[in-house]
This record gives C-alpha cells, sequence and structure tokens, in this order.
C-alpha cells in the first residue's frame, strides 16, 4: 500500500553525494584527515588468549590495543568463538566479554548458542594460557579459519585450492580500519579481488543490475520509502552477500553473512568491504559453496528452507487499493473470466476494512452475508481471497482487538505506554511480537477475522514499521484526527522530536533512506522498548520478521492448511515463512527493468517466492508497457496486477491489447504450473531459487556474471522479455548449446559460444527457451490452477539438436497442496524423475517413480511426448508400463516438424535437416513407471 510520496527529488539524487560527504566531515574529529594511527578510528585488538572449547570450536579473548573516543568508547574485552558448523559453514563471533549483547533472538532464528565468555576468562587467567599466540590455521573440512594476534585479524580460506575468501587485515597506509568494537559502532573490513563479482546486500533496488557497484551506498536498515528510490535502504534487511569468482577457467561461490539486526552501512570499493553497523554484535557465517546453487543451499538449511506454497499460489493474481464495494470485486472476477485471462485469487487492500482497521469488515461496501455468499461461489471454482493486515492497531476503546490488546498487554511501550503513531487507522498502537503473550493474540485475532471471514491468506504490510509521524505523539485536543480530509498519511498527531537518547541520536549516522534520515524517521521512536526491555533501536529491522512467524502460526492453527503469507518488511529467514513483493513501484520502463534484479536478489536471500507489482503500482502505466510486463510478470515466481488507489484501473483486461498479451503469457505460465510447483518443491528442500541468474546454470562463463535482463526459471528455462519502449525486437544473450523456443518449439537457436542474438519481439511476443538435456513436465492449462491441474500431461523431451548422443532429465513433484507439510513418505505426495537418451540411432525415454499412490488415485496421465532435436524418425516403436510391454498401440500418433535453427550448425557445413518427434494418444499412467523407445529410421 502507498504510504507517502517518493522521499527524495531528482535534484536531492544529484546534490546528496556532496551532502553526504559535507554530513561526514562535520561528523568527524577536527584534524581526522590523515590516514596516521592517531586519527583512526580504532587501533584494533591482540588475541591474549585461546583454547579448544568444549564442543571442538575455539574461544579466545581479545583485549583493545589503544583506545579512541569517535563514536564513543572501545569495550576493552572481546570475546571470540570460531566454529565449523557443518563441513560447510563456519561461524566467526565476537562480542563483549564483559557484558551481554543484543543478538537476533534465538528462539526467532534457531541456532547454536556460543560458550559464555566466562570460559574464555577463565582460559585468560590460567598459567598455561598463550602469553603470545603463534599465528595459526583452524581447519574443517572445506574452509580454514586463519588468524593473527597482534593486532588480531583473521582469514577464511578455501581448503580445496588456498584462495582467500575474507581476510580483515588492516595495514598502514590501508584505508581500512582494524577491528572496531564500541557500544554503538562496529567495524570491520575484508580484502577482495578485483574479479570477484558480489551479490546481495539488500533490500534496495539496483540500478546498476544484480552485481553489487563499487561505491553504490548499500545501506540495511528497513524503511518504508518507495522502491523508486534508487540505492537507498528498503523494506527489507538482508547482510548477506554471495562471491563468485572464475580463476583460470574455474568458477567457485561462497557466501558471508553478518547476522545482526542493528542498522549499518557497507562500503564496497571493488578491492575491498567494510561493514559500518550501529549496534549487536559481530555474528559472521562462512558458506562454502563451491557452486552458487551450493551456497544457497547450505544458507537456507541455516535460516530456514523456504517455505512451501499452496499450487494456487502459482496462479495469477489480481488486487487494486481502491475496490471500494463487492459488488466491483465481483466486476473483477467476472472480467477476468470473460476476458478469458487466466486469474486465481482476488485480493483487497484496506477497503474491505471498517475505518481501515485490521480484522474488520465494512458493513456497508462489504456486508459479511453478501462477501460470503461471493466466497463460497469463487472457492467453489477454485479460487482464491487473500486481503491485507497492517501492524498498527486502531486507538479505539469501542474496537474490540484494541480493547484485546490493551488487556494482553501486547503493545511496544514508551516510558511505559503504548507507544503512539499514526497509520492508515488514524492513532495507532504496534504490537511487541517478541512478546509471547502477543503472539497468541495475534494467534486469537486472526482466528477470529477468519470465523469472521474465510480468508485464504494474509497480506502483511507496512511492517518496516511505517509511521506516518515522527518520535513522541500524543492525541490531539480538540481536533479530529485524521479528519477525513486530504492525503491520509500526513502527520496529524501532535508530536515532538526525541533527541534526548543515544538510542535516538546514535553517534554514527547510517545513511538512512538515503540521506542520513534519523533512524526514528517515519517508524518506532528507536528508544522505545520491546518484551523484556528489548530496544527497537536494535529490534527495529526483525519487525516483519517476527510478525510474519507470528502469522505464519496463526494461520497453521486455523484448519491445519498450508499458510500464505505475503510479507513487504523482510529479514534473514523471512522466506522460510512467507512470501515477498517488492513494494511501491513507478510504472516506469526502468522498474520493469529494476524488478528482475530485485526478484534474483530475493532467490539468494532465501525468499524465492517474490515478484513486483505487474504494471507498476503508480502512476499510470502506457498500455504498451503494460503489455511488456505482464509478459515479464507472468514469469515472476510470484505473479500479481496491483494498482494504487490514484491511479486508472489497470486489470488486464482494459485494454484490449494487454488481454491478448496476457493470454499469451499467462497461457503459457498455467501450461508450466507443474514445472513452477516442483521448483516450489526444490525450493522448499535444498533452497534453490526459483527464478535465477543464468550463471546459476553456467558458473564459468563471465559474460553472464553482470547479466540482469534475462533469467531462468530453475535451471534450463529461460525468460528474455522486452524492457524497452517502441521495441519490437530484443537482444538476448544465449551460452553455448541448443535453445528451443517454448511458444514454437519447432524453433532453435543453436549456440557455439555465448553471443547476443536479436530476435523477434512484436507486441504480444516475450522470447522464452528451453534449453537441451531437459525434461519439461506440461499440462494443458486453464483459466484457474485448480482446473488447469486436471488436464493431461505433456513431457518435452529436449537434446542437442541433431546430436548422435545426447542425455535428458527432468523431475515432477506432485501433492495434496492443502496439506502443512511439502514432504514424500506422507501418502499424499508422488515425486518422478524422467530420463531419455539417445544413443546409436535409438531413443529412449522413461521414467522413475516414488510414492505412486497419489498420483495413480488423482488419475493423472501422459498424453503426449514431444521430443525435440533428433535427426531422424521413428521405427520400431515400443511402450512399456511397469515392465509390461504394451501391446495395442493402435491410438498412438507419431508427427514430426522440421526444425527451423536461426543460426547455422557449428561446422558451418549444410545442415542435416532434424526434426521434433511428437508422439500422441497416449495413455500412461503418471504414477507408474513406462518406458518408451525406438529406433531413428529414414533420415528426415
Amino acid at each position: 500500500m502507498f504510504s507517502f510520496p517518493p522521499l527524495l527529488s531528482s535534484f536531492l539524487r544529484l546534490f546528496l553525494p556532496f551532502l553526504v560527504l559535507c554530513n561526514l566531515l562535520l561528523l568527524l574529529p577536527v584534524g581526522f584527515v590523515s590516514a596516521g594511527s592517531s586519527s583512526r578510528i580504532g587501533n584494533g585488538y591482540r588475541l591474549i588468549s585461546i583454547e579448544e572449547s568444549s564442543n571442538r570450536g575455539l574461544v579466545g579473548l581479545l583485549q583493545l590495543n589503544q583506545k579512541t573516543n569517535i563514536y564513543g568508547p572501545d569495550i576493552p574485552l572481546l570475546h571470540l568463538y570460531v566454529k565449523h558448523e557443518t563441513d560447510s559453514r563456519l561461524r566467526v563471533h565476537i562480542t563483549d566479554a564483559q557484558k551481554q549483547r543484543w543478538e537476533v533472538p534465538y528462539n526467532l532464528l534457531p541456532r547454536e548458542t556460543p560458550p559464555l565468555a566466562k570460559q574464555s576468562i577463565a582460559i585468560s587467567s590460567r598459567k598455561d594460557a598463550l602469553s603470545s599466540p603463534k599465528p595459526t590455521d583452524y581447519p574443517g573440512t572445506e574452509l580454514i579459519f586463519s588468524y593473527e594476534t597482534d593486532p588480531f585479524t583473521f582469514s577464511i580460506k578455501r581448503k580445496s585450492n588456498g584462495q582467500t575468501l575474507f581476510n580483515s587485515t588492516s595495514e598502514q597506509p590501508d584505508p581500512c580500519n582494524p577491528l572496531v568494537f564500541k557500544d554503538q559502532y562496529l567495524e570491520i573490513s575484508t580484502k577482495l579481488p578485483k574479479n570477484a563479482s558480489l551479490y546481495g546486500l539488500g533490500e534496495n533496488t539496483q540500478p546498476h543490475g544484480i552485481k553489487l557497484n563499487p561505491y553504490d551506498p548499500y545501506t540495511l536498515y528497513t524503511t518504508d520509502i518507495s522502491a523508486i528510490n534508487l540505492n537507498a535502504d528498503l523494506y527489507g534487511s538482508h547482510p548477506v552477500y554471495m562471491d563468485l569468482r572464475n580463476m583460470e577457467g574455474e568458477a567457485s561461490a561462497h557466501a558471508v553473512l553478518l547476522l545482526n539486526s542493528n542498522g549499518m552501512d557497507v562500503f564496497y570499493k571493488g578491492d575491498s568491504l567494510t561493514y559500518k553497523v550501529i549496534g549487536g554484535v559481530f555474528d559472521f557465517y562462512f558458506f562454502a559453496g563451491p557452486s552458487p546453487l551450493d551456497v544457497v543451499d547450505q544458507y537456507t538449511a541455516f535460516i530456514g528452507r523456504p517455505a512451501a506454497m499452496p499450487y494456487w499460489a502459482f496462479g495469477f493474481h489480481q488486487c487494486r487499493w481502491g475496490y471500494h464495494n463487492l459488488s466491483v470485486v465481483e466486476d473483477v472476477v467476472e472480467n477476468y473470466k470473460n476476458a478469458k485471462i487466466p486469474l486465481d485469487v482476488i485480493w483487497n487492500d484496506d477497503d474491505h476494512m471498517d475505518g481501515h482497521k485490521d480484522f474488520t469488515l465494512n458493513p456497508t461496501n462489504y456486508p459479511r452475508p453478501k462477501l460470503l455468499a461471493f466466497l463460497e461461489k469463487i472457492h467453489a471454482q477454485g479460487m482464491k481471497y487473500i486481503v491485507i493486515i497492517d501492524p498498527g492497531i486502531g486507538v479505539n476503546t469501542s474496537y474490540g482487538v484494541y480493547q484485546r490488546g490493551i488487556a494482553n498487554d501486547v503493545f511496544i511501550k514508551y516510558e511505559g505506554k503504548p507507544y503512539l503513531a499514526q497509520v492508515w487507522p488514524g492513532a495507532v498502537n504496534f504490537p511487541d511480537f517478541l512478546n509471547p503473550k502477543t503472539v497468541e493474540w495475534w494467534i486469537d485475532e486472526i482466528r477470529r477475522f477468519h470465523e469472521l471471514v474465510p480468508v485464504d491468506g494474509l497480506w502483511i504490510d507496512m511492517n518496516e514499521v511505517s509511521n506516518f509521524c515522527s518520535g513522541l505523539c500524543t492525541l490531539p485536543e480538540g481536533r479530529i484526527c485524521p479528519n477525513g480530509t486530504g492525503p491520509g498519511w500526513v502527520c496529524c498527531l501532535d508530536c515532538k522530536n526525541i533527541t534526548k537518547t543515544r538510542w535516538d541520536d546514535p553517534p554514527y549516522k547510517i545513511n538512512a533512506s538515503g540521506i542520513q534520515a534519523p533512524v526514528g524517521y517515519k517508524t518506532i521512536a528507536t528508544s522505545a522498548s520491546h518484551y523484556n526491555g528489548v530496544l527497537e533501536y536494535d529490534a527495529h529491522s526483525i519487525y516483519g520478521f517476527s510478525q510474519a512467524v507470528a502469522t505464519h502460526k496463526g494461520l497453521q492453527e486455523l484448519e491445519g492448511k498450508r499458510p500464505f503469507i505475503l510479507s513487504r518488511s523482510t529479514y534473514v529467514g523471512s522466506g522460510h515463512y512467507a512470501a515477498h513483493w517488492t513494494g511501491d513501484n513507478k510504472g516506469t520502463w526502468e522498474d520493469l527493468k529494476y524488478s528482475i534484479s530485485t526478484m534474483l536478489n530475493f532467490g539468494i536471500f532465501g525468499v524465492p517466492m517474490v515478484g513486483s507489482d505487474i504494471c507498476g503500482f503508480y502512476p499510470a502505466p502506457t498500455e504498451e508497457l503494460c503489455n511488456r510486463w505482464i509478459e515479464l510478470g507472468a514469469f515472476y515466481p510470484f505473479s500479481r496486477d496491483h494498482a494504487n488507489f490514484y491511479s486508472p484501473r489497470q486489470e488486464l483486461y482494459q485494454w484490449e491489447s494487454v488481454a491478448i498479451s496476457a493470454r499469451n503469457a499467462l497461457g503459457m505460465r498455467y501450461k508450466l504450473l507443474p514445472y513452477f510447483y516442483t521448483l516450489n518443491y526444490e525450493a522448499h528442500t535444498t533452497g534453490a531459487p526459483i527464478a535465477r541468474p543464468l550463471f546459476f546454470t553456467f558458473p564459468i562463463d563471465t559474460k553472464l556474471y553482470g547479466l540482469s535482463t534475462q533469467f531462468l526459471l530453475g535451471k534450463s528455462v529461460m525468460v528474455s522479455p522486452v524492457l524497452e519502449q517502441n521495441k519490437t525486437e530484443v537482444k538476448v544473450l544465449f551460452p553455448p548449446g541448443s535453445w528451443y523456443n517454448m511458444f514454437d518449439m519447432a524453433k532453435v537457436i543453436v549456440s557455439k559460444e555465448t553471443h547476443y542474438l536479436t530476435l523477434d519481439a512484436p507486441l504480444h511476443v516475450i522470447n522464452v527457451h528451453v534449453y537441451q538435456n531437459t525434461i519439461l513436465p506440461m499440462q494443458q492449462g486453464g483459466l484457474i490452477s485448480k482446473q488447469a491441474r486436471t488436464t493431461p500431461f505433456t513431457l518435452i523431451v529436449t537434446f542437442p539438436l541433431g546430436g548422435s548422443q545426447g542425455e535428458a532429465k527432468g523431475e515432477l513433484f506432485l501433492d495434496d497442496d492443502e496439506r502443512l507439510e511439502m514432504k514424500l513418505g506422507s501418502g499424499y505426495s508422488t515425486y518422478i524423475d524422467f530420463y531419455a537418451t539417445v544413443s546409436k540411432g535409438s531413443v529412449k525415454v522413461w521414467s522413475s517413480v516414488q510414492e505412486s499412490k497419489f498420483a495413480l488415485e488423482k488419475g493423472w496421465i501422459i498424453e503426449k511426448v514431444t521430443v525435440l532435436g533428433l535427426n531422424g524418425v521413428e521405427s520400431s516403436f515400443v511402450i512399456e508400463v511397469d515392465g509390461n510391454e504394451l501391446k495395442d498401440t493402435s491410438k498412438v500418433e507419431f508427427t514430426t516438424r522440421e526444425h527451423e535453427s536461426l543460426e547455422r550448425s557449428e561446422d558451418g557445413g549444410d545442415e542435416t535437416k532434424n526434426v521434433m518427434v511428437e508422439i500422441g494418444g497416449l495413455e500412461l499412467p503418471l504414477g507408474k513407471k513406462f518406458s518408451l523407445s525406438w529406433k531413428m529410421g529414414i533420415k528426415a
């Protein structure tokens, strides 16, 4: 939902570097100019003791070398803990040795608890404590932790080749500071090779593409500013980056997570990376990879596997802020049906609420009896209904949700009273989801609301947290707030700035909102307190995460069904509970392009169910732009059209040309739903992104490292959209191999080496290609996923064009998507591996089935197998089912079609006529293993 206009004008964007430089200079003490040690923020620590811990890690003690007072006094004694937690994961934890500090709660993100600092202090006092420890290594299976003692520095190396992945060494005249650890300022740096390609550190809108760009600002602090603000801290905080390197033709990737929820600036200069954090601890996790898929597997094994999504979630979603009454919603659903555009889920922004209050219905515009009748109708068809919930609970003594919240003492406090803020209902209090009582209350409110309206999922918005006011506010006397006139996001409470505490005005100013805004600007005052005295200053960026955890529990307990949650604010681990959309974007060609990089980043963050508002949230998109956006958006993992209250209507049927593009692109999406859902299972079990950069499949190819205008779905379906105005062609970068056009599979591109090729892309066309060596399960599509899911299957088998030898593989996961768990062994799921070979003139396609019962009960069949890239047609055909030859093949039909190659074969000579072969009329039970084989006879 739109909250307030974009924060930065174009003038400020141009003037910002100068302003930031001036502000930084003003913050520094007089004389802080040279790189001499006297002007450094910190002078580092020395290691005074180290020993193996009881759990086979290392514990040590670091003592301050020389104090400084820039950004506050140094903490004199630090506790070091290092452990190889798995073969591929190494942890380095540094905190105050004498006082407990804030960390991301261990019950919110489960992980091992480090040994108490007292153990290290005891070690240092022993007579045999090492007075001057020698530089040494602590090897694991894949990574090596190495350290120097004075000043203390550490490095992480890959055991297989000795490559340094992280190196905190800082020597004069190095501009980086040595380790700095103050109460409200932590700093550490790592050197990097200049050929490293880095990805991650979000959430932000990256105008240069998916690769981190040296000297761009990377600030992590959850903030409600529009996603049109470039290189600024947006809704989520993900302090993790993936580092991909190609050394002499050998590619390797690793990831570095700093598990810290405090605000931070990360400075990337190309050959170094520096963290400047305003609180918490250093809790580093290093993930060894070495492939990009290995990295996200290891990362999500730690932070939580991505949530299992219901099947219908991969259908198309329609939303708008401004569906004023139920009749409008009913018309939208009917118009999609009449336009023959697929639609699975209809959404309400806050229009359904009574006075913008959570868990309520507007009795006039959304009368409950009529809404229940509407839901009964669409539920019978297989459609779903989702509504928005904001965290701000309206302060209203006649409002039951608020009354029960006060009675259960669930709200965040300031000086003992619920902190007062303003959002859409007016004055609000914010639930404290770190409080177990709040979680119980929230679960109960979800239950009560579901009894009122049987919604199918919840959309949690504004949870950065967003506040239309800043500071300490009170209800105004003698006037109504808000008064119902003017924009709803203008603060009307009586407020005063809070600068009296170091939490509201910390010594180091992160680049909040891209303008060094106060950390309490337009959010909860950072000196407000959560459960057990936790400061908002520390817990700010995990608010949306903690709300997603509580909401997930609430939905799970309703009917035992698989939850669907969409959250705007996210943190490390949010993908275990929720999907994400990229927030308030703009209907521009630039935003269309930016959406790809943000989507790909969230796949790396472990939030694979992600997409942007199709056609833009505001203002009005052009007809051409909306055509191109639905062509791209049909292949987002989460595909939803959403628009602002003040924008003209932009449902896909509003323009006939857009409707044509929608039927085309969404028609292909609905045929690919089995593939999307299998990718969902892969994500849930291994963390693999649904949408991913091309380098995930082709990691050696450095030409792909910065590619941000194309992407893969899974390993082998490549989407290449038009991203510019007035274009009817698109330049597509093709890695080596055979690429078959998904909309016309006779058309193929054979690429000898990675290079660009210009393809036709008239208004209603998006180029989607499937790579060789793939078996793709598809169905016949439909207007609702429930209907599409009942149709017969087709297998698309792709071999290298005209190759005499080849292998292809594919997978298919099927289950009862209403059930909480997405796994095999329950009796409610089936997993199928598909294989195919071509060798010495023989072709074979076969399957292997696990847990066949579910697929057999559903009666799914394979009706057609299409094999691409062959250089001959069929003779002597054999079908086997469960090992028994099928005698009656009278209904089986073979058809061939000659391939149309857009490029000549690799040798440049005359090309053999290659064909695609379609075997139709099959009735192979999907739940039984089968085998098709034939000899290739006459050349086509």
